[in-house]
């Protein structure tokens, strides 16, 4: 067996758990899962905390067990093994975030940004529920996409994109952003047997591109007839290609015949235990008849069989008491990843590279990066970020050594290609400013695969989108904010998708939901979409990636709008608005876009100039499939307090795509001018589309009009002349009119 020890993630030891547990071994654990939904076996089986010291539960902390029906969530089971590893003080591994087997059967009748709202609303809920995890099985069988479920979820969590695995590493990067202590893992069926060499390529290149995927796990449910020859030469070729921790995740033996059986475990589990790099062990199972296969069961009638006995006995050697493994205590100490702009890079080009690095306990004293042996930088300052000039052709090896000031060091590995092409720059060399307008073929000069894919220059009129295609932009953002894009396509059918985002050094980061195209009557009739922007972009520099989820339409342009200003008496629209809390979701509906999955203690912000002081009312239009939603309106005054406007209760009003208008009363009256006004969810559960604020004061306008209706020199109300295009009350010719 190979024996190279890893320092990845080595840290001060700790002993987790019980003695009287099978294992004793500070590095890794011997695991098992929930028994029928329970902790206890019960049939006279040992309690659990006897024999295991780590615990998943089987099927009870999947999605479709919490939330089996939509915004109703059933921790129950999940607390029972969650509470009782706390209880005994060891370690719970939360499974699984995403899985496109066990999903909530409700999640097939959304759209794909509804769905992405909807897996974003779990995967807030679980961290809202637990605010810490020790581990997580973030994706779960994603290799061939053997799971019926996986293209919706691919779809639904933005598709291939650059790499070919941008959904796994957006659900890497919302489960990092929500548990960052955690050690995150990939877990499959296929790694070990059937699919190894796209297991590795799939791993390879979440760690590749700088995902937070800090360990792999092998199910190992097919190792029933393999030998430990076999066994060793498969791990090995993993751990050679990867330089990972690696979890044995799911290990069962599936043999009646109880010498067969332990047979089979003297061949395969110290193969598995004795690897420097294998962090822990979890049993699926251990009850004749409760496992999902007939055999494997390790206790039959009460009583042991052969093999568990065996399993007592080896962990009670010294080979398996002092195997060493990479997570001392089962806890993580480094989180690093290595962050290149691309994978793929023209030779002589320039290619920017982050590493992503902290420690839980220790301080960093400097990161050393190297490309293939060579020390390109040494880094001592956040953030870790250099660049390197490709010289030459070929597959490059990165790895970064951090170094803490106790003279520890711990190491992450990564690639990137570098190909003979064009070298990278903005289209023309003109960097597009914003708010301004981008041209979908004026992308950024360079080689496929890294400034576009599956992409030509043709004109609009006779070029049609691709699924999975992508083109980069560079811009130069002017000012911090909120924006809006206006997108013109054209489709002769439903069904086109896409969505906006960008790949930055600490998060791919969407910039809009996926955006589903319309009929608009042909492939040369063009319509203008409004899509809201649901993350605001910071002045300066970015590239941006256009991604086309589902193709068989033609974009043309797209052009950034900074988030209007509101006039009062007027209409809210919800996607308009300038700052959010996190977790806000903005979705397809009622015709449009409305504010959806909304849960307590969100809000949403706008900015709002008030053109008619005083009492107003309002009409929300509105809709929910549960009793008791609710949400305020207030202002933010200038020293930051809340000014409240009104509660507005919600009404169950037969499902989210049935829409009611809402109407009451303001009890304080508004202020003249431009304000901040803020729509708190004071109890989630209801979506909102619009609010239309409706002045009740004696205004002395003479009349309403439209645009193009005015004539002659308009001024406000201070006295200050307005220009054309103005909306609110103005006197013209004498008049108070108010134009809308």
């Amino acid at each position: 067996m190979k024996k190279k020890i890893f320092s990845l993630f080595l840290g001060l030891l700790s002993v987790v758990g019980a003695q009287a547990q099978l294992s004793s071994n500070p590095y890794k654990f011997l695991g098992n899962i929930t028994t029928r939904g329970n902790v206890e076996a019960g049939g006279g089986v040992p309690s659990y905390y006897t024999l295991w010291n780590q615990i998943t539960c089987e099927n009870e902390s999947k999605w479709s067990s919490v939330e089996g029906s939509r915004g109703n969530f059933n921790w129950s089971g999940a607390d029972r093994a969650f509470n009782y590893a706390k209880q005994h003080n060891f370690t719970y591994k939360f499974h699984a975030l995403v899985w496109g087997a066990q999903y909530p059967s409700w999640l097939e009748n959304l759209q794909a940004g509804e769905r992405f709202a909807a897996m974003t609303n779990w995967f807030n809920h679980a961290k809202e529920h637990y605010n810490t995890l020790p581990m997580i099985d973030v994706v779960n069988e994603a290799v061939g996409m053997h799971q019926q479920g996986n293209p919706m979820i691919k779809e639904t969590l933005g598709g291939g994109g650059k790499t070919g695995y941008d959904w796994l590493i957006k659900a890497f990067e919302m489960a990092y952003e929500r548990w960052p202590d955690a050690i995150l893992i990939y877990n499959d069926y296929n790694s070990i047997q059937y699919d190894i060499d796209n297991y590795i390529n799939l791993v390879r290149t979440l760690r590749d591109a700088g995902a937070p995927i800090d360990a792999y796990g092998n199910q190992s449910h097919a190792v029933s007839d393999m030998s430990s020859a076999s066994l060793e030469a498969a791990l090995n070729k993993q751990q050679d290609a990867l330089k990972m921790p690696m979890f044995i995740t799911e290990l069962d033996i599936d043999i009646a015949n109880d010498a067969q059986q332990k047979a089979q475990y003297q061949k395969v589990l110290p193969v598995m235990w004795e690897a420097p790099y294998c962090a822990g062990i979890t049993l699926w199972g251990y009850v004749h008849g409760a496992t999902w296969v007939s055999n494997s069961g390790l206790y039959k009638d009460g009583k042991e069989r052969p093999a568990m006995t065996w399993i007592r006995e080896y962990m009670a050697t010294d080979a398996a008491k002092n195997a060493v493994g990479p997570f001392p205590g089962t806890k993580k100490e480094a989180s690093i990843y290595i962050r290149p702009a691309a994978l793929k890079v023209a030779k002589d080009d320039v290619l920017p590279i982050k590493v992503r690095a902290k420690m839980a306990t220790k301080t960093i004293e400097k990161i050393d990066l190297y490309v293939d042996e060579t020390l390109i930088a040494t880094m001592t300052e956040e953030p870790y970020i250099t660049e390197y000039t490709a010289s030459s052709t070929g597959q490059k090896n990165l790895k970064a050594v951090v170094t803490t000031t106790d003279g520890s060091t711990y190491e992450r590995f990564s690639r990137i290609q570098v190909s003979r092409g064009t070298k990278r720059k903005p289209f023309n060399d003109v960097v597009v400013e914003l708010p301004g307008t981008i041209k979908i073929e004026e992308y950024d000069e360079g080689m496929s695969g890294v400034t576009y894919s599956n992409a030509t220059r043709n004109t609009v009129t006779t070029n049609t989108t691709k699924d999975g295609q992508w083109m980069e932009y560079t811009v130069d953002v002017k000012e911090d904010g909120l924006y809006t894009m206006e997108v013109e396509v054209a489709s002769a059918k439903t069904g086109g998708m896409f969505h906006l985002s960008e790949y930055g050094f600490d998060n791919l980061t969407f910039f809009t939901n996926i955006y589903e195209v319309p009929n608009t009557g042909g492939t040369t009739v063009f319509q203008t979409l409004r899509v809201p922007m649901t993350a605001p972009l910071t002045a300066g520099r970015h590239v941006f990636c256009l991604n086309i989820d589902k193709g068989g339409f033609r974009i043309k342009s797209i052009t950034f709008k900074g988030t209007p200003v509101i006039d009062l008496p007027g209409t809210l629209e919800v996607e308009d608005f300038a700052s959010s809390s996190e977790g806000v979701d903005i979705i397809s509906g009622n015709g449009g876009t409305v504010l959806g999955n909304t849960a307590k203690d969100e809000w949403i912000e706008y900015t709002v100039d008030v053109k008619q002081a005083g009492k107003y009312n309002y009409e929300a239009t509105v809709s929910s499939d549960v009793t008791g939603s609710s949400f305020k309106i207030v202002v933010i005054q200038d020293d930051g307090t809340e000014k409240s406007l009104v509660n507005i209760s919600v009404p169950k009003t037969g499902g989210l795509d049935s829409y009611q208008i809402k109407k009451g009363v303001i009890r304080n009256a508004l202020k003249e001018g431009k304000q901040k006004m803020r729509i708190v969810i004071t109890n989630g559960g209801c979506n909102i589309d619009r609010v239309d604020f409706i002045s009740t004061e004696t205004t002395g306008i003479n009349e309403v009009v439209d645009d193009d209706k005015t004539t002659g020199v308009s001024y406000n109300l201070s006295g200050q002349k307005v220009a054309a295009g103005y909306k609110g009350i103005v006197i013209s010719n004498g008049r108070k009119t108010i134009i809308k």
